[in-house]
């Protein structure tokens, strides 16, 4: 299993700051099509929570 996970998306409560790091415990991840994904734009972070809220 992954032990760092790497998020550039700086409006998320699980970034670490200036380590571009996910911090949240467990990672969910989502096709957004109809189908099985067959790139990394055919998918979703579930984990996203927007910080400040």
């Amino acid at each position: 299993m992954a032990q760092d996970v790497l998020c550039e998306v700086s409006s998320c409560v699980h970034n670490i700051n200036a380590q571009n790091k996910c911090g949240a415990s467990q990672i969910y991840v989502v096709n957004n099509k109809e189908r099985n994904a067959s790139n990394s734009e055919e998918t979703d972070c579930k984990t996203f929570e927007p910080a400040g809220h």
